[in-house]
C-alpha cells in the first residue's frame, strides 16, 4: 500500500518556525512533481503553497515566498517544507501532495497525478 505520510504540524507563536516532512511509503516506483496544499478554516478548497519538481523546480504562493523553503530528498522519497516568520493566517491543515508511479499489488503499474496525504494540522497563534 503506498502512503504519504506528513509529520511536523504543531502549535506556534506568530513569527516562529515549523518544518513539514513527508514521506512515501510502499512499493513507489517514482516520484515526479511533489508539493504542499493548505485548506484553511472555513474554506472548502485547498491551496497550493509550493510544489517541487522532480528536478528541482520550485513554485511558491505568492503569500509564502521569501518565508516558506520547499525541497526534497529523491533517495528518502521525502519532501520537506520549512516555514519561517509564520502568521496566523498561515494556520490551516497542510496537505502533502505527489505526481507518482507505483505497483499495485497485482504487479501493474500505475501512475497516479494527484496522490495525497492525510493532513497535518499547523495553527499560528497571535
Amino acid at each position: 500500500q503506498v502512503q504519504l505520510v506528513e509529520s511536523g504540524g504543531g502549535l506556534v507563536q506568530a513569527g516562529g518556525s515549523l518544518r513539514l516532512s513527508c514521506a512515501g511509503s510502499g512499493r513507489i516506483l517514482s516520484i515526479n512533481a511533489m508539493g504542499w496544499y493548505r485548506q484553511a478554516p472555513g474554506k472548502q478548497q485547498r491551496e497550493l503553497v509550493a510544489k517541487i519538481t522532480s528536478g528541482g523546480t520550485t513554485t511558491y504562493e505568492d503569500s509564502v515566498k521569501g518565508r516558506f523553503t520547499i525541497s526534497r530528498d529523491n533517495a528518502k522519497k521525502t519532501v520537506y517544507l520549512q516555514m519561517n516568520s509564520l502568521k496566523p493566517e498561515d494556520t490551516a491543515v497542510y496537505y502533502c501532495n505527489a505526481d507518482l508511479g507505483y505497483y499495485t499489488s497485482s504487479g501493474y503499474l500505475r501512475r497516479e497525478y494527484d496522490y495525497w496525504g492525510q493532513g497535518t494540522q499547523v495553527t499560528v497563534s497571535s
